[in-house]
């Protein structure tokens, strides 16, 4: 079970992030979201009915839409609504996901967001780590 903290520690891992802790928390690189607190609308509450998780919902940028279905389809933590369909990101049921998921979700979201060269420096780092 994660918690916002651990989505604050994560991302400040990641380089260049920038934590904005606005109307909702949001993680961002070079000016771009890539991941977000996601409180679920009515409609959201009405396309999910009985599903519609209770807790707190992390919005992460997805690299594309292969991979966000690969997540929903995989369930646990992992689900979408209509408003997301065609959209780079997939929500998640943050107590729901394990710290390791956590980090690679939010590594994957940094990644399919960061500018290239920012992305293969950091993954040069980490494979010389």
């Amino acid at each position: 079970m994660a918690t916002w903290d651990d989505v604050r520690a994560v991302a400040a891992t990641l380089p260049e992030t920038v934590e904005d802790a606005g109307d909702h928390l949001s993680w961002a690189v070079d000016g771009r979201a890539y991941a977000w607190e996601r409180p679920l609308k009515k409609s959201d509450l009405a396309a999910l009915g009985e599903r519609a998780p209770a807790g707190p919902i992390l919005c992460a940028s997805v690299p594309d839409l292969g991979a966000k279905e690969a997540l929903v389809t995989e369930g646990g933590p992992y689900f979408t609504t209509p408003h997301f369909n065609g959209f780079r990101a997939v929500l998640v049921r943050l107590d729901a996901i394990t710290l390791p998921d956590l980090t690679e979700l939010l590594t994957e979201a940094w990644l399919a967001r960061a500018p290239k060269k920012l992305a293969r420096t950091f993954l040069a780092e980490r494979a010389s780590t």
